[in-house]
């Protein structure tokens, strides 16, 4: 892979985690900007989520067909062009569907990052690698809520919420005119099985009927069509799970399940994520709402967050290689231990919940930029790339059940809560610890039999 390969795949990745986030604190300017009603606040946020995460499967099976490097260009066009019809969007129809096709854009994107990493980077960098591709992951993260912050208190030129996406276009733009020092990898004759159609609509449909009703459920009161879409989501998914039994070419090739450490790394991608973005979010309701804080005051108390998640991922390589697939528990319980203990100090910011967040940064950074890492390396060669849509799905249908549940828990009561909020986040990371040992104990069932082989 050439120098400036990995720059631009990470762009692309950084861009697009950070687009999921920044539009939740703008949401009430754009409100007041195009005078948008409640439900198209909800889509400028909510659809987006939808077209990413639906999108993610299938677009990792497009790859592998079409080559990984074409739908990374395809995939950031659409992206940077929908960002900047957004930003100069007249009306709430044009910015939701603007908002719309810019996660479809997202999704081509994202399994295509790993794939190539995972084809291209030769075994001895690939973890170091992985290792950037995760830190980018934690770092955009934050950097949204951070960065709406900022960029709502600065109002450059005068743009205000517009900014928000029109930061993203020149980033875009770069990675676009940098395409040609991307290597070439899929498309070869052993790529080019026939697409699962009836999978992909299944897949599409069944995702889109459990992500509409999570994103836009709480605001609404969890109406009848909520759990309408449930219910038809079940039907769906299960509908999927039989067909991709039947299917000569499936969707989900069967490599990628096929291991109980392959469906426990997913697993537990899946659960850690419905905390994270959660928390974050939660933490910046908080401060703007009873503690009285301003977007930048709030910005700048999730920032101490963001640093010790860069300090977390700088340590995730040497974690991971000390403690291996077990590094992933401990940084769930330390983050089940920060979620309590912000619950005790968040409505008196200062330097204790500064360190409490900087410690839950780092244990953030170390399990983000370790964990694809660790489960790629459970993964059959043959499956990378559906397993390259199947990990960030799971890390967007765990973020928008765990906004919607923190959510319902936070608004539960007469009052808003932060403690009640704060038990289901402490409850999240202590399955999510769970299952990572569930996943270290797996791991440790199947490597020892081939240790034995080889000392025998």
């Amino acid at each position: 892979m050439r120098r400036l390969a990995l720059p631009v795949l990470l762009s692309g990745t950084f861009v697009q985690l950070m687009s999921v986030t920044v539009m939740q604190i703008v949401v009430p300017d754009v409100r007041a900007d195009l005078a948008a009603g409640a439900g198209a606040g909800q889509l400028v946020v909510a659809g987006y989520t939808l077209t990413f995460a639906c999108t993610l499967i299938t677009a990792a099976r497009l790859g592998d067909r079409w080559g990984h490097r074409r739908l990374f260009v395809v995939g950031t066009a659409i992206f940077t062009a929908a960002a900047a019809t957004g930003a100069l969007a007249p009306a709430p129809d044009v910015l939701v569907a603007a908002r719309l096709v810019q996660g479809i854009g997202s999704g081509l994107v994202a399994p295509q990052v790993l794939s190539i990493i995972q084809r291209s980077v030769d075994p001895g960098r690939r973890a170091r690698a992985l290792s950037w591709f995760g830190a980018t992951m934690a770092v955009a993260s934050l950097a949204g809520p951070v960065l709406g912050g900022v960029l709502l208190e600065l109002d450059p030129f005068g743009a205000g919420w517009r900014a928000a996406l029109a930061v993203t276009v020149p980033v875009g733009v770069a990675a676009l005119f940098l395409w040609p020092v991307l290597p070439r990898t899929g498309g070869g004759a052993a790529d080019r099985v026939p697409l699962d159609v009836a999978g992909a609509l299944l897949s599409v449909t069944g995702l889109s009927a459990v992500v509409l009703p999570l994103a836009l459920g709480g605001e609404q009161g969890w109406p009848m069509w909520t759990w309408v879409s449930f219910a038809a989501a079940m039907v769906l998914l299960s509908a999927l799970v039989v067909q991709q039994r039947r299917a000569a070419y499936p969707l989900v090739q069967p490599a990628a399940l096929g291991t109980a450490t392959a469906r426990l790394g997913i697993g537990v991608v899946l659960v850690f994520n419905a905390g994270v973005p959660s928390f974050v979010l939660l933490l910046s309701l908080h401060l703007q709402g009873p503690v009285g804080f301003g977007p930048l005051r709030t910005a700048g108390t999730i920032a101490t967050y963001a640093v010790g998640t860069l300090a977390g991922s700088a340590l995730a390589e040497p974690l991971a290689r000390r403690w291996d697939v077990s590094m992933l528990a401990g940084a769930s319980l330390v983050l089940a231990a920060v979620c309590g203990a912000t619950v005790v100090v968040v409505d008196h910011p200062g330097p204790v919940l500064w360190a409490v967040l900087a410690l839950g940064g780092i244990a953030f950074g170390a399990f983000t930029a370790s964990a694809f890492t660790l489960v790629l390396a459970e993964v059959p060669a043959g499956a990378v790339g559906t397993v390259s849509g199947l990990l960030p799905t799971a890390q967007q249908l765990g973020g928008t059940i765990g906004v919607a549940l923190c959510g319902a828990a936070y608004t539960a009561g007469a009052v808003p809560s932060f403690g009640r909020a704060g038990a289901y986040q402490v409850t999240v990371f202590l399955l999510a610890a769970a299952v990572a040992v569930a996943l270290a104990r797996a791991t440790r069932s199947r490597t020892a039999p081939e240790s034995a082989a080889r000392h025998g």
